[in-house]
């Protein structure tokens, strides 16, 4: 086989490969005559390194027919679950890394890649795909909305790569504490509240020491705890004095920190997260970020389980014509019978009833069943 490393420029949108794909470690990736459908898919397969088999012939026969290859396209929930085991090994070995600060934004790159291949997969990935360790999913969760957020402000590429790597590496200073006090139902002690006040301060620290040098970077992680009205820590910073993406960043991060499950309580309905952010938002949050936010994620934001006026049980699996009106998927019929396949409904025409938690809704998914090959595990 000869092969060639291939670019953006050498993949056409809507038009079939003309030659088999492979990633870097030389395992096919795609087949010659697959289809990429948009610029999504485009950008997350350049960031896994491609080559293409420029010379493939006939010649590669078996019993006198060609030797067929598996294909495996990009899977957004695999993407996303690959980067929540990388940056948990970067991060627990900051201080021996010897190129954390491209490391980190190499793995920042391939979170949007993911977010912004599709973005209704990497959204029900926070409320769907929840097993793996707190601390590194909810940074990852909270990358993935902050993306998403930025993008609609119309973020140019390279201030989105350094917004998600502050994200991903904003509680590196308590990230080895993070899953403990997580989990606590009691009041935290006094040492426990002061490791939490001075996180930012601490974690900056860290990345400095391990090389980061990009301040607008370090200072987004610095400022993420900030509010609006200056209650916020560890500056007290107000308004105008907090920079726009450490906004982004709290934003995301107390939405992901509210649907988030816990040992000692159920996660908050998402629909009720986002109410209790409104309210914050009257004094702590930037008011036209919270506006974005809503139209991003919706009413109710994907992944969220409802029951429809007609009776069946169904989860949210994209945005609609409005925020109050999402496409979801039906898993059980009015009686409460499993469907035999998740059947699409637009609730402009069948009307959302009530918002469930997930141990109200006795049937066993995954995320494949409703997005198909691109949400595998």
């Amino acid at each position: 086989m000869s092969t060639r490393r291939i670019g953006m420029s050498d993949i056409v949108i809507g038009q079939p490969l003309p030659w088999d794909v492979y990633g870097s470690d030389g395992k096919l990736l795609l087949r010659k005559g697959f289809t990429v459908t948009h610029a999504g898919q485009v950008a997350a397969l350049i960031e896994r390194g491609l080559f293409a088999d420029i010379d493939r012939s006939d010649n590669n026969l078996r019993d006198g027919k060609p030797v067929e290859k598996a294909t495996e396209a990009p899977s957004v929930v695999r993407m996303i679950n690959n980067a929540r085991t990388e940056l948990r090994r970067i991060l627990y070995n900051l201080s021996t890394e010897t190129n954390a600060q491209a490391d980190l934004l190499t793995l920042a790159r391939r979170v949007g890649s993911a977010a912004f291949m599709a973005p209704d997969v990497a959204l029900g990935n926070i409320l769907l795909n929840q097993e793996d360790t707190y601390g590194t999913r909810h940074s990852v969760d909270t990358a993935i909305v902050s993306l998403l957020i930025a993008r609609a402000l119309k973020k140019p590429p390279e201030e989105l790569a350094m917004l998600a790597a502050a994200a991903l590496t904003m509680n590196l200073g308590m990230l080895r504490q993070q899953e403990r006090l997580q989990e606590k139902s009691e009041a935290l002690t006094a040492a426990e509240q002061e490791l939490i006040f001075q996180h930012p301060e601490t974690g900056v620290r860290m990345l400095r020491a391990a090389g980061i040098d990009r301040e607008e970077w370090l200072s987004w992680v610095l400022h993420h705890h900030e509010s609006e009205d200056g209650s916020g820590y560890p500056g007290k910073k107000s308004s105008a004095d907090i920079p726009q993406n450490a906004k982004i960043i709290s934003l995301a991060d107390r939405y992901c920190a509210r649907v988030s499950i816990r040992s000692y309580r159920k996660s908050m309905l998402p629909n009720a997260a986002l109410r209790d952010i409104l309210v914050e938002g009257k004094s702590k949050i930037d008011p036209m970020l919270v506006t974005v936010f809503i139209r991003e994620l919706g009413t109710y934001p994907i992944g969220t389980f409802v029951k429809l006026d007609n009776g069946e049980t169904a989860v949210v699996t994209g945005k609609g014509a409005m925020t109050t009106t999402p496409f979801v998927h039906s898993l059980l019929g009015p009686r409460g019978v499993a469907l035999t396949v998740p059947l699409k409904r637009d609730t402009s025409k069948i009307a959302i009833r009530e918002v469930l938690h997930r141990d109200q809704v006795q049937v066993k998914f995954t995320m494949r069943h409703l997005w198909g090959e691109i949400a595998r595990l």
